[in-house]
């Protein structure tokens, strides 16, 4: 069955990317309206189609909302690397519901 995810375009080795990570796991996505789940795609992996390669991999760590029904995927602003766990899951609330009323 296919989730709502939250993915983050990420690269081994880089920082702000790593620190990012750790910081939305330990957030309950689970728990937002719609719930999440988290997904962590490698830039230069395999399934990272040439067009979002050379569109994103100077700008990770980038964020996007993917929903499941009708499928849509929205790109979240860059989010700031020093924002703690409560104020990167805020930021997440504010822009998860304004994705949510454009629909």
């Amino acid at each position: 069955m296919r989730q709502n995810r939250l993915i983050l375009f990420s690269r081994a080795g880089c920082c702000l990317c790593e620190g990012l990570e750790a910081r939305l796991r330990k957030l309950a996505l689970e728990h937002l309206t719609p719930p999440l789940t988290l997904s962590v795609i490698d830039i230069d992996g395999a399934d990272v189609t040439s067009e979002e390669n050379a569109r994103y991999s100077l700008e990770i760590p980038v964020l996007f909302i993917e929903l499941k029904s009708p499928v849509r995927r929205f790109e979240l602003p860059r989010v700031s690397p020093r924002l703690t766990e409560e104020g990167l899951l805020n930021w997440l609330k504010k822009n998860l519901q304004e994705k949510m009323e454009r629909i």
